[in-house]
């Protein structure tokens, strides 16, 4: 294992999702697990998504990962960070608070917790990224960036706070028929505040993740095609106060803030259309594998630490060729620990033969 590493060698599940009770200890460099739909590999890779952001990665309501009738869900991981042993260990239990602790010391805020072991994930989901909202891609940008920048987190978290401020006060201005203009100066100076250092960072990631994922799409697809990322901000000629001050009437009338960082965007182009409306299905899903593996690139160099790689069911849209590619890439050295989940055992094995890499099978 590289010094810079980030291991996860042992996992337990209690309650979790499907699993009533269950134990991994996995290889240092690529863990396969291998089972049909619905069998609970994507489950696995939630799990230590969950240990690594303190939350699922597809259920937003902590309850919602609690196995049926049961009280509560306890994950447990033993990690190998940078050559150092880590405990984390997460209970979520029934109407009281999530607890998370590592080496047995709790929390005081799960922030603290986020960036310490990163990850990245590529599953089907991904596919949000292109068909659903901007939310969607401020999410891509967001994980990225918390997770080796604790002041662009604070920063948002503050940003989002006061946001919702604003919105109540709308909201509240509206249905008493009047207008707090003083409140509403305070609030916007410090939303102008958080959100011009936010928009600084974004530029700066953006600007950075480019050329990454442009070289990537090139190495996975070997295809002609010309692929941009472009970041969208209402900042970008605009300042931020000057529009809050503008928008002030509309919002009045929406009850909520119709500018700021919070509308940013990432567009997805490829030969100068939305990747939307010009890409096929196998160049779409490029795109996004070449996108999240930028992610892990920017982060392994900002923090010094390569994230852990989950690839959930990545292929089904793939031809062998391009699978074997995408897995060749990400057994390189750059690289740390991988989890991949796939349904065709052998396909997935004789493809890692090829690697030259450590690898171990799991039947799920």
């Amino acid at each position: 294992m590289m010094e810079r590493d980030c291991q996860l060698k042992a996992l337990s599940l209690i309650n979790f999702k499907n699993y009533e009770q269950a134990n991994f200890v996995f290889c240092p460099k690529i863990n396969c697990l291998v089972g049909y739909n619905g069998a609970g590999k994507t489950n696995v890779l939630d799990a230590i998504y969950y240990l690594s952001m303190t939350k699922s990665s597809l259920n937003p309501a902590d309850t919602q990962n609690i196995r049926y009738q049961a009280d509560f869900f306890a994950i447990q991981g033993e990690y190998m960070r940078k050559g150092a042993p880590e405990s984390v260990y997460c209970v979520m239990k029934r109407g009281q608070k999530k607890v998370f602790r590592r080496n047995k010391k709790e929390y005081e805020r799960l922030s603290e917790h986020i960036g310490l072991l990163p990850v990245i994930t590529i599953s089907p989901v991904d596919v949000k990224l292109i068909t659903g909202g901007s939310e969607e891609r401020r999410r891509l940008i967001n994980e990225a960036l918390s997770q080796h920048n604790h002041n662009y987190l604070h920063d948002m978290m503050q940003y989002n706070r006061v946001l919702e401020q604003r919105n109540a006060l709308l909201k509240k201005n509206a249905i008493d028929n009047r207008f707090n203009a003083e409140v509403l100066d305070i609030l916007n100076e410090q939303l102008v505040v958080t959100g011009n250092k936010i928009y600084q960072y974004r530029k700066d990631f953006c600007n950075e993740l480019i050329p990454i994922f442009q070289k990537y799409y090139h190495e996975i697809s070997g295809g002609g095609e010309k692929v941009e990322l472009i970041y969208g901000s209402q900042l970008h000629d605009n300042d931020f106060g000057v529009l809050l001050n503008e928008s002030i009437e509309k919002d009045r009338l929406l009850q909520f803030t119709t500018v700021g960082v919070h509308k940013d965007d990432l567009l997805l182009h490829m030969n100068g259309l939305p990747i939307k409306k010009s890409a096929s299905q196998g160049q779409q899903k490029t795109f996004l594998v070449s996108l999240k593996l930028a992610n892990f690139d920017f982060i392994s160099q900002h923090a010094n630490i390569a994230p852990v790689l989950l690839l959930d069911d990545i292929f089904d849209k793939f031809d062998s060729l391009r699978v074997g590619h995408v897995i060749r890439l990400v057994s390189g050295e750059q690289f740390g620990q991988i989890f991949i989940t796939d349904t065709d055992g052998k396909r997935i094995e004789e493809i890692l033969r090829q690697t030259n890499s450590v690898y171990q099978l799991y039947n799920i």
